[in-house]
């Protein structure tokens, strides 16, 4: 039977042996929240030309499911970030702050979404103003994140 070897702070620059589990499902929780917050924004645009309330029942669902997730990506990022072995850059701290901004911003949006419907002009424009700003958040966390992994040049020839 193959049984790969484990790593105990070896060569790799991540240090499984010392790193919990909800580390190292950061990468694997992550995307998904992210889909969904920025579908909720890409919906409400859809909300705002069309006048269509599914569109923003469908922006609304996809913020409120994905601040919840998204909260526990956060602290799965939080833990991988402090565990032994990772290397303490700029980039990861810019990123490791804006990745806990980001869940506050979305769970902000997901608490702003009791007005999304209302009649209220004022309330209605808190939400929208909650979560396009989560969405820009979470689209900014993210290419930081996407740095970390892949480098600045992954994209050039």
């Amino acid at each position: 039977m193959f049984q790969s070897p484990r790593n105990i702070c070896g060569l790799s620059p991540v240090c499984m042996g010392d790193m919990a589990l909800i580390g190292r499902l950061h990468p694997l929780l992550v995307h998904f929240p992210i889909g969904l917050v920025l579908i909720a924004a890409a919906a409400e645009v859809m909300a705002m030309l069309t006048d269509r309330r599914t569109w923003r029942l469908v922006a609304v669902a996809n913020v409120r499911v994905g601040a919840a997730l998204g909260i526990g990506a956060a602290i799965a990022g939080w833990r991988l970030a402090s565990s032994p072995g990772m290397e303490a850059t700029s980039a990861l701290e810019w990123h490791r702050w804006l990745g806990a901004i980001a869940a506050v911003a979305m769970f902000g949006a997901a608490l702003a979404t009791a007005s999304a419907d209302s009649r209220s002009l004022f309330g209605r424009w808190v939400y929208r103003i909650a979560l396009f700003w989560a969405a820009a958040l979470v689209a900014t966390t993210g290419h930081f994140g996407g740095l970390l992994v892949w480098g600045a040049d992954f994209l050039r020839p």
